[in-house]
């Protein structure tokens, strides 16, 4: 099987660029040279296909799974159908306790978005960090590629990297969880990265299946007050050099970057300066630009992804009101997605102008026709939950400035 990148390079059309150059209203031919050179990945799970990356609308990633003390499969399935329900592009599926094998099939079976996993969290969490061997990570990737995956995360930070993080003051140090599950594999078994190390291997795998490579940001900042410094440079260009060579070999990339924490004076600048260093799509967590918004982080979240959606990123990765403090239930899922929504839209509106959904609704509100408005919210549910039946709001009632100027706007003006 060839993959889209292959395929696009040969000027073959296939079913998932036809689709997404129609749902992003782009041109068949603008796409497959998108594609060819690696600045859009098409993520593709049993017919559906997402396209992430340049030209097209910022996508929006939802994470899900139990922990290791929080174990309940029923409610990681409400937690997929609410992020399909309320418009999610993707699902990561983070679980790391339970069955994980059995409740990423169960979450298969209920949805149908493209899902990501990050391999090393199902193999430390089945067979321990201090036991786990190269041999068991290839396993779980293999075993996660033939179960459907659609795109694998994986921490490729190298020695020279971990070296860097040693002369750098953070007040905090690594606050990515799969990267610090790499990086003490490397520290226990005194060894280079085994995804690096193994990257040919790997890439077979993701060629063979055509699963898309998100290379992981483990060096990102984990407060605000934690600059851009060696480490997080020095993982940019490795990320980027392992992308390009991932791309030759005809596997589709993605690239994690710019997430955290991260001064919102600084996050249009860092996602411009990841740009510029390799053309691929970018992945951004968050970011979150205050560290105070414990509780609310998915408000905090929201502004800063709006931020580095409008900078260029392509991507995001929802936060919810938990983040920091636990692990999300079903509607603090719905919560943090439809504020990553919201930002993925404002972001879309810097990066290619208004929109006609916001015209539309304008149009509406103006006309106070509700049902109308609902039909171009982002979350109608909510909005028709809060507005009333007919008239104007309940806020202004009798003294709407719409349904004043409507009775008496026609009466003309003297001075």
């Amino acid at each position: 099987m060839k993959t889209q990148v292959e395929n696009a390079r040969q000027g073959i059309v296939t079913p998932g660029m036809e689709a997404v150059a129609k749902a992003g209203n782009m041109d068949i031919g603008v796409l497959i040279k998108h594609v060819a050179d690696g600045s859009v990945v098409i993520m593709s799970r049993n017919g559906k296909h997402v396209g992430i990356g340049k030209g097209l609308s910022t996508k929006v990633n939802v994470n899900l799974g139990t922990s290791s003390t929080k174990v309940n499969p029923d409610e990681e399935v409400k937690k997929a159908l609410v992020a399909e329900k309320y418009g999610a592009d993707t699902i990561t599926d983070l679980s790391m306790g339970g069955d994980i094998t059995g409740i990423r099939k169960t979450i298969f079976e209920n949805t149908t978005l493209p899902i990501t996993t990050v391999p090393i969290y199902q193999t430390v969490a089945e067979i321990g960090l201090k036991n786990i061997t190269v041999e068991d990570i290839l396993d779980t990737i293999r075993k996660q590629a033939e179960e459907g995956v659609s795109s694998f995360v994986l921490h490729c930070i190298d020695r020279k990297t971990l070296d860097a993080l040693k002369d750098d003051k953070r007040v905090m140090g690594v606050v990515s969880k799969g990267g610090s599950i790499t990086a003490a594999y490397m520290m226990i078994n005194r060894c280079e990265n085994p995804f690096i190390e193994n990257f040919g291997e790997i890439l077979k795998i993701l060629k063979k299946h055509d699963i898309v490579l998100s290379l992981g940001n483990t060096m990102r900042s984990g407060c605000i007050h934690d600059a851009r410094d060696g480490a997080q440079l020095a993982e940019i260009r490795k990320n980027a050099e392992l992308a390009k060579r991932a791309s030759s070999e005809g596997v589709q990339v993605i690239i994690e970057g710019t997430g955290g924490h991260v001064r919102a004076d600084r996050i249009a600048e860092y996602v411009k300066f990841q740009k510029q260093q390799a053309g691929f799509p970018l992945f951004v967590a968050g970011p979150l630009p205050t560290d105070v918004a414990v509780g609310y982080d998915h408000i905090a979240g929201c502004v800063g992804a709006s931020l580095a959606s409008g900078a260029g990123a392509d991507y995001l990765c929802y936060i919810t009101p938990s983040e920091h403090l636990g692990l999300p239930g079903p509607e603090q899922v719905r919560e943090g997605l439809i504020a990553f929504k919201i930002a993925a839209h404002i972001g879309d509106s810097v990066k290619y102008g208004a929109c006609e959904q916001d015209l539309n609704l304008a149009r509406k509100r103006a006309e106070l026709d509700w049902d109308g408005q609902m039909c171009f919210a982002i979350d109608s549910e909510r909005a028709r939950e809060l507005a009333p039946d007919e008239g104007p709001c309940t806020m202004c009632g009798d003294f709407c400035a719409i349904k004043i100027m409507k009775e008496f706007g026609s009466c003309g003006y003297s001075g």
